[in-house]
């Protein structure tokens, strides 16, 4: 009669294998977080382009933001606390709490025709002390200014 059962060799080949697996998967999976967290920041950068183009079609001007929220870029998550006045004047605030800092700078002539502005939007969402950086214009949507691996 036999008996049932596995031995201990294909136990020890399953675990192996198990643990290949997860060394594969677990970078991925802490990779593909940081890219989730950092989607915020283009999202919010072309909220405040499109802001910004509303606001010039109201007062044609242009507006400068200043860096918000104030402190350091880390991974800890922000508290937007309202903005700022460049921005409430903007309209534009985001929903809840923030992983970027954002801020907006204008031409010297952004209230003739030919002015332009420039909203960068900045996040370290690793907390490695190398920030991603987004910015867009007046005509180019929101782009990434540094690696694709960088959160």
């Amino acid at each position: 009669m036999f008996k049932k059962g596995f031995t201990l060799v294909e136990l020890m080949i399953v675990v192996a294998i198990i643990g290949i697996l997860a060394a594969i998967a677990i970078p991925n999976f802490i990779e593909m977080q940081y890219r989730a967290k950092r989607s915020e920041v283009p999202s919010n950068v072309k909220g405040i382009k499109t802001s910004e183009m509303g606001y010039d079609a109201a007062f044609d001007t242009f507006l400068n933001a200043t860096a918000h929220p104030t402190t350091t870029v880390s991974k800890v998550q922000q508290d937007w606390v309202g903005g700022n006045a460049e921005y409430q004047r903007l309209g534009w605030a985001p929903d809840g709490e923030v992983r970027g800092q954002y801020s907006v700078k204008t031409t010297p002539a952004a209230s003739t025709p030919g002015g332009d502005f420039l909203v960068t939007g900045i996040c370290d969402v690793d907390g490695d002390g190398v920030t991603a950086n987004y910015t867009a214009t007046k005509s180019i949507n929101a782009t990434v200014n540094t690696a694709n691996d960088v959160y």
